[in-house]
């Protein structure tokens, strides 16, 4: 420091200068050590959410974009150090198992600037395979322009494994589905749904025996019923084997609900039957659109992941009492931090979604992170639509889950975030 002072003093044309040159130098030191101390503390702030994150820069062609910053996650779950990747590009990740389609539409998103969410096999360091699921959103300068990508990753591999026990079981779906998150539907050649899974029935509004009783069309929108029920009327293999639909379903309520459809065909007792597996675009819409509004800006994202966290504790007859929460918990709900801590969540609850709550908490006590969209009671009477992202936290030997923490957001664009009292 003492050399650097000499060499500026050497370069002042006055002692005037000099001390300006001085503050100058201090102010940017100051402002380097503030602006580490702050990613320190985003990094903190996400760390338990995202297996992995990385940043990279812009460049598409090859050789492709360079990695600018990885996080403690990215190292452990593929075994590089930083040093070893900043500079270099993601397609170190890649290897002979990696599907190419999936890049192909990556780099297809990215070069319209788009969000992208998908799923392929990575390579880890030491040539270990194991599924990447990526959602990659955009980074914009204050001019709204894009200068890098942010990458958040899961490693997938042990749900994936999960998802191939089921997808190859007959019809036992009750007991086995709840595992590998899917919904699904068996079709006859008739066009009769003959099996349906809770995920499916939750997602329509009807029960099971009132399914037994409803061909596929009939839960379509008008501008498709007549396309399928002629596909069954006139049953092709060819049309069911391996195939993506889209479409729109009608639920109980005459909601209509816009999912992606997977068909494939299976032998059951001598029987041809279409298994049908789906996926809620409509609730990836919303999830879509509120990950992209928190991720205007690198930092306005990182401050809309903590809208609240908490913990809670299970105590009798299926009630849950808060340990802690965070000091925004009285932000949105009217609650101070003191009042939280002598309320059980059943009493902030909506009524009407108690029940899917409780088998939500159920699951993460059994070891499974989830992700469940219900309504908070404000202090004032009013309801908030949120969304809980609750993960296990395991007793100190890993036998049983001891508490429940998570994280709430009420950033959800597409539903009015605040109901009046009912």
């Amino acid at each position: 420091m003492k050399n650097f002072q000499e060499f500026l003093k050497q370069n002042s044309k006055d002692d005037e200068s000099y001390k300006n040159l001085i503050k100058l130098v201090e102010e940017i030191v100051q402002e380097r050590e503030e602006a580490r101390n702050h990613l320190q503390l985003l990094e903190a702030a996400i760390r338990s959410d995202y297996d992995s994150i990385l940043i990279t820069t812009l460049e598409l062609e090859k050789p492709g974009p360079k990695i600018v910053y990885v996080n403690d996650g990215f190292t452990r779950m593929t075994g590089y150090t930083r040093e070893e990747v900043i500079g270099k590009t993601p397609r170190i990740l890649q290897g002979p198992k990696t599907d190419r389609d999936v890049l192909d539409t990556l780099k297809k998103r990215l070069k319209e600037g788009l969000s992208f969410f998908g799923h392929t096999v990575n390579y880890r360091k030491d040539g270990s395979e194991f599924i990447n699921q990526w959602d990659i959103h955009p980074l914009t300068n204050q001019d709204g322009e894009i200068t890098h990508w942010v990458s958040y990753q899961h490693d997938i591999t042990e749900r994936k494994r999960s998802e191939k026990k089921v997808i190859d079981s007959q019809l036992e779906f009750d007991h086995l589905t709840e595992e590998s998150k899917k919904t699904l539907i068996d079709i006859d050649e008739q066009g009769n749904i003959i099996t349906s899974n809770k995920a499916f029935r939750d997602l329509v509004g009807y029960d099971d025996e009132e399914l037994k009783k409803t061909k596929l069309w009939d839960l379509l929108d008008d501008k498709q019923h007549e396309h399928f029920k002629h596909k069954f009327e006139k049953f092709k293999p060819s049309d069911f084997d391996g195939v993506n639909y889209e479409m729109v379903l009608k639920n109980s309520k005459g909601t209509q609900v816009e999912v992606k459809v997977r068909t494939r065909l299976l032998k059951v007792d001598n029987q041809t039957v279409v298994r049908a597996a789906f996926e809620n675009k409509s609730l990836q819409k919303r999830i879509m659109q509120m990950l992209k509004q928190r991720n205007a800006n690198f930092e306005k994202m990182f401050d809309s992941l903590r809208d609240f966290r908490y913990k809670l504790m299970p105590v009798e007859n299926d009630k849950y009492r808060f340990k802690y929460v965070s000091d925004n918990f009285y932000n949105i709900t009217g609650f101070t931090v003191e009042e939280a801590v002598s309320l059980t969540l059943n009493e902030i609850v909506h009524d009407d979604d108690l029940e899917k709550v409780l088998a939500h908490l159920n699951d993460v006590l059994s070891g499974k992170p989830t992700t469940l969209q219900y309504r908070f009671k404000h202090k004032n009477g009013h309801y908030i639509s949120i969304i809980d992202y609750a993960k296990p936290v395991w007793n100190k030997d890993k036998s049983a889950v001891s508490e429940i923490k998570g994280s709430i957001s009420t950033e959800i664009s597409s539903e009015k975030a605040v109901t009046k009292p009912e």
